[in-house]
């Protein structure tokens, strides 16, 4: 399953937090971003136990993250249309 974990990152901490993201395994993306989140990591796990133990003890730990929201990725299937 893959989700987009958005941090908010404590000013002047931002570089080094993307930096340790970017070594975490199971993060495939991390980069900067502008607006009211200061960065977002793509992750990959295999179930929501695995992404919670990923965000809780390996993202959250990283030094200068203040907060994270996960949202998680959903492909929709088409529907069949009736007939």
């Amino acid at each position: 399953m893959r989700a987009y974990v958005l941090l908010k990152i404590q000013a002047g901490e931002v570089g080094e937090a993307i930096q340790q993201l970017q070594r975490t395994p199971s993060v495939e993306r991390a980069e900067m971003t502008f607006g009211p989140y200061d960065a977002v990591a793509i992750v990959e796990a295999s179930d929501l136990v695995s992404l919670a133990n990923l965000v809780a003890w390996h993202i959250q730990t990283i030094p200068g993250i203040a907060q994270t929201l996960t949202c998680l990725a959903v492909e929709i299937q088409r529907q069949p249309s009736p007939n």
